[in-house]
């Protein structure tokens, strides 16, 4: 345990809280939808211009990447990762920093996220001559939206001169108090690929079946059929869920449609088993419409690996984080469902995807809902424990 260096960070953290709320306002008030991130990503470029750091941007659209190197260059490399898009939601939160781009809002924390690397890049910075390797910045576009910006990225050639041997992502947490970090190693989010599928077939009037082709009975029986996918051809002890969420059939009350649209969303937790899926997908699909007298067009895009946690990496992060925050703030999380182009990531190199927990006086609802609100004094806990786990891994 560095207990001098804890207490040297919490300081430096304490005497910046202001600046990184400042920069947390700034980003919130100015939310952007995935890859049009232009403004978020100047801003970024902007401050780490001030703080004399060496950066390259638009990779992969308006990602940037920033370095500092340390007393020794040749040591580890870490790279820390923060997301920079928000979501086509209307805020409804009442405060002097509310949203001022109608219907977009930073829902999902990656204002808190992109603010607390800021200071992150700033603190370390002043601390470089205790840095014996180096820390890369990651400042992400296009999380929530297909293909990810995590994969633009990668195929830009973001790590093509700096590679890290591990990369480490956060994220706020709604189910945790302020000052709580909550860490879990092997895979802890789901892939996610979207399905889309339309119906073909001779409509005509619905009192006539005998001289149509039925869509609408074919895609309802599509979905059905679609059960199987989990209930009966995956392994039960993996994890997966199929969602169809879009059935549009554009006809009248007698007027069956000579199309069917429908779309939904394929989670799971384990890339083997994703592979099988998406082929089952397609031949059930397939012969199920053939069956009722339909073809049936299919898409399923490849869409998020995937997020998995190095257990060596989760491992030390963690014990890292117990030094700096003490045993009783860190916890253990709980696998999700839902997904992260943080995965791409970690497909590729040792990592790990932590969050910490930002739910203090301050009202905060669900991700993804247009009360969502953190509390600043979640941003200490967020800076300080990325500075930690940076300078303790780079030592």
């Amino acid at each position: 345990m560095d207990k001098e260096l804890a207490h040297l960070i919490k300081k430096e953290v304490d005497k910046l809280h202001p600046e990184t709320v400042e920069h947390y306002r700034y980003l919130h008030r100015r939310p952007e939808l995935s890859f049009h991130e232009k403004n978020t990503s100047e801003y970024v470029v902007s401050v780490l211009k001030n703080m004399g750091v060496g950066f390259r941007d638009k990779i992969g659209g308006f990602g940037v990447l920033a370095w500092i190197k340390g007393r020794n260059p040749e040591g580890k490399t870490i790279a820390l990762r923060a997301d920079m898009d928000a979501l086509p939601i209307t805020e409804a939160n009442d405060v002097e920093y509310k949203s001022e781009n109608d219907g977009v809002m930073h829902a999902c924390g990656h204002d808190s996220h992109t603010a607390s690397l800021l200071s992150v890049v700033k603190i370390i910075n002043g601390m470089k001559d205790r840095l014996d390797g180096t820390v890369l910045f990651v400042f992400q576009p296009g999380e929530e939206k297909h293909p990810g910006g995590a994969r633009l990225m990668l195929e830009d050639g973001v790590f093509d001169e700096l590679k890290p041997d591990v990369m480490v992502g956060q994220h706020v947490y709604v189910d945790y108090p302020v000052g709580t970090v909550g860490f879990q190693d092997g895979v802890i989010m789901a892939s996610a690929d979207e399905v889309h599928l339309k119906i073909k077939g001779k409509g005509g009037h619905g009192a006539l079946p005998h001289l149509l082709n039925d869509t609408v009975l074919a895609a309802s029986q599509v979905v059905v059929a679609m059960q199987q996918v989990v209930s009966r051809r995956s392994n039960p002890f993996k994890p997966m869920v199929l969602s169809f969420g879009k059935f549009i059939a554009d006809g009248a009350t007698n007027v069956i449609p000579d199309e069917v649209v429908l779309a939904g969303t394929l989670r799971c937790m384990d890339e083997d088993e994703r592979m099988k899926a998406k082929n089952i997908i397609v031949e059930i699909a397939k012969n199920t419409a053939l069956a009722y007298g339909c073809e049936c067009e299919i898409d399923v895009y490849d869409g998020y690996p995937c997020t998995y946690n190095d257990e060596g990496v989760t491992a030390l992060m963690k014990q890292f984080a117990i030094e700096f925050l003490g045993d009783e703030k860190v916890a253990g999380l709980p696998k999700r469902m839902t997904s992260e182009d943080f995965g791409f990531f970690s497909q590729v190199y040792p990592s790990t995807f932590y969050r910490f927990g930002v739910v203090g006086a301050q009202n905060c609802t669900g991700l993804h809902t247009s009360t969502f609100l953190i509390d600043e004094d979640s941003l200490k806990t967020s800076v300080g424990t990325m500075v930690y786990l940076a300078l303790k891994y780079c030592s």
